[in-house]
Parts: C-alpha cells; sequence; structure tokens
C-alpha cells in the first residue's frame, strides 16, 4: 500500500513540471491566424496604392541631352573653338551618315562634286615630274694624311677571306696575331693600321697569318655588298 501511494504522488510531481503546449492555431506575433491574415491583406493593399502611404510612382526619364558644364558646375551649351573645331559634348548634333553608314569624307559620289578624276591624275602626273632618283657618287677623296682609306681598298679587292694571296711567315704565328690584334678597339681600326705599315704585301707584325690582305679578321664583304646593292 506505501509503494502505491509514492507512486501515485511521483506522477503528480511530474505533471505539475511539464509545460503547456500552445496552441497551432496561433499566429506568431499575433493573438490568432486570423488577426495574422488581417495585417497581411492590409499591407498588400498598401503596396497596391490601395490605402495611404503607397509608394511614390516612379519619376519618368527625361530624354533631353545634358549640357556640358563648366568648371563652375554651371551646364552650358556646345562651343567650337577658333579653328572651328566642334568642342565634344552630348548636345552636339549627330554626324550625317550617307547611304551604307559612311560619312561624307569616305563616300564618293560626295566628294566627287569637290573634285573630279581628272583633276585627281593631274595631281599625280605633277607629283611624279617632281620625282627625282638621286645615283650614287663617287667616295670622296680624303684630305691631309688620314691614313689609308679601307672602303677603298675593299671595293680594289676581289678575293674572299681566308683565300691566300700574300705569302708569310709561319714563325710563331699564332702568338704575334692574337697579341697585336688585342690592342685595337675594332677590326677597321687593325686593318687601317695594317695598311699603313706595308699592307697588305708586307705583314711586319703578323696581323695576316693566311696571306688574304684582311688583318685581324676583318671582312671586306659588308663595303661590296654595300655598293653592288
Amino acid at each position: 500500500m506505501k509503494r502505491i501511494i509514492l507512486s501515485a504522488l511521483a506522477l503528480g510531481a511530474l505533471s505539475a513540471c511539464s509545460p503547456t503546449i500552445p496552441d497551432s492555431g496561433a499566429g506568431v506575433g499575433f493573438g490568432d491566424y486570423a488577426e495574422y491574415e488581417r495585417a497581411q491583406a492590409a499591407r498588400d493593399a498598401a503596396l497596391q496604392g490601395g490605402t495611404t502611404g503607397a509608394l511614390p510612382a516612379a519619376q519618368a526619364v527625361s530624354t533631353e541631352p545634358l549640357a556640358p558644364a563648366t568648371a563652375s558646375g554651371i551646364p552650358q551649351a556646345a562651343s567650337t573653338d577658333t579653328a572651328g573645331v566642334v568642342q565634344a559634348s552630348p548636345a552636339n548634333v549627330a554626324p550625317v551618315l550617307r547611304t551604307g553608314g559612311i560619312s561624307a569624307e569616305n563616300d564618293f559620289n560626295a566628294v566627287s562634286g569637290q573634285r573630279s578624276i581628272e583633276g585627281d591624275a593631274a595631281k599625280r602626273a605633277a607629283n611624279q615630274q617632281q620625282y627625282q632618283v638621286i645615283q650614287p657618287t663617287a667616295l670622296p677623296t680624303r684630305q691631309g694624311n688620314a691614313g689609308p682609306n679601307i672602303v677603298a681598298f675593299a671595293l680594289s679587292t676581289t678575293n674572299a677571306r681566308g683565300q691566300r694571296v700574300h705569302q708569310r711567315n709561319g714563325f710563331n704565328a699564332q702568338n704575334k696575331f692574337q697579341k697585336n690584334c688585342s690592342g685595337f678597339a675594332s677590326q677597321d681600326q687593325a686593318q687601317q693600321a695594317f695598311l699603313a705599315d706595308g699592307g697588305p704585301v708586307k705583314d711586319r707584325k703578323g696581323m695576316d697569318p693566311d696571306g688574304d690582305g684582311f688583318a685581324c679578321y676583318w671582312d671586306p664583304a659588308p663595303f661590296r655588298n654595300a655598293v653592288n646593292g
């Protein structure tokens, strides 16, 4: 009997602690769902302009072109400079396009009213009469003691580089060649010094060991090609 009484007391305590389940028919934030529907209908009517407080109608967009603004912010009409060139502005009149969408400058019918085909032909003929072909002339003669002319020497020879033309002494040739050629800043300077020292027949400093007449790998081909085109 004692156990039955304790069980009854435990069940009563548990039922007192259980929360009350709300009514599922009531809307969130409203007393009931019917109140929520009335508020929603009033809001829809306000958005459609049926009640006070409706949204204002959208303003119409104007098609009038904007005038350019000055430094002070006050718009002004399009202007031209002293040369008559129209300044860029949205208010400027669009260029008139011919048939096919081309401008007057590229339209043959429009340009033909300003000049004729015969006039163009006469102008081309006048330009051709003024055209002159300048023929190459002989190399100028150097004045004073300026040393040998390597250009004239290149044009006076016909053998290729490495083709022996003159006799050479082969004793210690490679060492003399490297030592004496290393003292020049360019091959042209070496060839000029070689000619001034008795070359191409004589090679006192060993600058032309193969006997082709060209010192320190100097090549006459660029000068020959310039004359022969």
